[in-house]
Order: C-alpha cells, then sequence, then structure tokens
C-alpha cells in the first residue's frame, strides 16, 4: 500500500486504456467542481486510492472537460461512482455515500475472479 497513491483522472482521451483495457477492477467518481457532494466525497475517493493501491484502480472523470464519456455512461446525476471490471460496469452508486459502502463494494469486485 503506497502512501502517495492518489486517484488517476480519467478522461474522454485516456478513458478506453485506463479503465476498459484495465486488468484490475476500476472505480470511476463522475464529479465537478461545482458540485457539492462530489467535494464531499473526494477525500474517500482519496483514501480508496491509497488503501487499494496495486489491487484496484480509483480514479475520478470531470464530466465538464470530458462530457463523451459522461454521456456515453449514462450519467444524468454527480457524483456517479461506476464500477468496472473487464472492461463491463458491475455496480454503480449514485451521490454521496459512507466510506464503508465503497470499500464493501470494492473488497468484492477485487475477489472476484478475472472474467466473472
Amino acid at each position: 500500500m503506497a502512501d502517495n497513491a492518489k486517484p488517476v483522472t480519467f478522461t474522454d482521451a485516456n478513458f478506453k486504456s485506463e479503465v476498459l483495457d484495465s486488468e484490475t477492477p476500476v472505480l470511476i467518481d463522475f464529479w465537478a467542481t461545482w458540485c457539492g457532494p462530489c467535494r464531499m466525497i473526494a477525500p474517500v475517493i482519496e483514501q480508496l486510492a491509497v488503501e487499494f493501491d496495486g489491487r484496484a484502480k480509483i480514479g475520478k472523470l470531470d464530466v465538464d472537460r470530458n462530457p463523451e464519456t459522461a454521456m456515453q455512461f449514462g450519467v444524468r446525476s454527480i457524483p456517479t461512482l461506476l464500477f468496472v471490471k473487464d472492461g463491463h460496469v458491475v455496480d454503480q452508486v449514485i451521490g454521496a455515500v459512507s466510506k464503508k459502502i465503497l470499500t464493501d463494494k470494492l473488497e468484492g469486485l477485487v475477489s472476484l475472479p478475472a472474467n466473472s
């Protein structure tokens, strides 16, 4: 577990390589600078990036700067958190939720065998 691990910045340009082609599960936080609940969960996303370093990829996608990806995944409310494994969305959470909920979902995802 690396203390210097940080959330990855996902963009329309790197989404395929960073998320869809990722060999590890991915948590994407769709957010915007003006979104209060997004700012509330930002510290949790930072903590998860450290705690799951090497087991899952944790990152953020600014919906204002990357509208194509947000539209592609039907993101209408933020924060929206998508859990991706083997290139497929396997779970989602909309709104600011507790760290425990996100941790439990990630633990379940990293424990699944590939292509399940």
